[in-house]
């Protein structure tokens, strides 16, 4: 029989012990069943979150088509800002995603799910940029108000207010033949009416953009109003995240110089606005002074 010096535990250093290991594995069990409950919470709030910034602030987007390659691939989710229109106009380069409901043909066909529950995981997917949406288009903006756009010079490029874009650095080629594709197949001259973009696609001999819908209300391009914003950033697949700037060709200040208006953004006209409110009011307050 061993004494309590050579480490026998009293009954009641005992008792306690168990007592302490009973109330720690109840506040345990406790906040696991507490977790659990609360996870639908934390779920529902996430996904109410995602919805809200989605439609407000950033939007996923899945890419159906060969359209756009090889800037972006079938199956790429990009990432589109949905405010930056709100803060600076549409510029010739970027790429834009546009809603085309009533003006432009689906470029790809989906069969209707069939049942509702595939119906809601559609919606889902859709909303989260993991499905593709049928009616959203995305393409490069080639041409805003007041530019007229043709093809092609005697380069075969296209040229912008009489001035030729360099489109190599972006056009679709093959990497196993060389080739790449030519600006454009057909003949256009189009000069962008007010609130409307030319755009196309940057695989041009598969994308159905602004030159296949010459014959609609628009000829061929598409209302800014159905602009959802820009797409800015690759976020999938991992082996393909980048971002989508603007390329240089488009940064040339001649395509300015054949007196196209550019419209200045709200902010703009705010702080135009302003000033000779500001002047206004400081000339009255000297007056008053004096």
């Amino acid at each position: 029989m061993r004494s309590e010096a050579e480490g026998a535990v009293p009954d009641e250093k005992q008792a306690v012990s168990s007592g302490s290991e009973e109330s720690s594995s109840k506040g345990k069990s406790k906040k696991q069943g507490s977790f659990w409950k609360e996870l639908p919470v934390l779920v529902g709030v996430a996904l109410v979150l995602a919805l809200v910034i989605k439609a407000f602030a950033i939007q996923a987007f899945y890419i159906p088509s060969a359209s756009m390659e090889n800037t972006l691939q079938i199956g790429d989710r990009v990432l589109v800002n949905k405010i930056v229109y709100h803060i600076r106009d549409i510029e010739r380069g970027d790429i834009v995603v546009f809603n085309g409901l009533d003006s432009w043909d689906p470029e790809v066909d989906y069969a209707e799910p069939s049942n509702p529950v595939s119906k809601v995981l559609r919606a889902i997917g859709t909303a989260f940029g993991v499905a593709p949406n049928e009616k959203d288009y995305i393409k490069r903006v080639i041409g805003i108000p007041g530019d007229r756009v043709k093809c092609c010079d005697a380069q075969s490029r296209i040229t912008v207010n009489g001035v030729p874009i360099d489109e190599k650095s972006y056009l679709y080629g093959d990497a196993q033949t060389g080739d790449q594709n030519k600006p454009s197949n057909e003949t256009f001259d189009h000069t962008v009416k007010p609130g409307q973009l030319w755009v196309m696609g940057d695989h041009r001999e598969v994308s159905s953009d602004s030159r296949a819908h010459r014959g609609d209300p628009g000829g061929g391009t598409i209302p800014i109003s159905r602009v959802i914003g820009r797409a800015f950033v690759v976020v999938w697949p991992l082996d393909r995240i980048g971002t989508l700037p603007i390329p240089k060709t488009f940064e040339q200040p001649a395509l300015n110089a054949a007196g196209v208006v550019v419209p200045a953004t709200p902010l703009a006209l705010g702080f135009a606005g302003a000033i000779p409110v500001v002047l206004l009011h400081r000339r009255l307050r000297q007056r008053r002074d004096a």
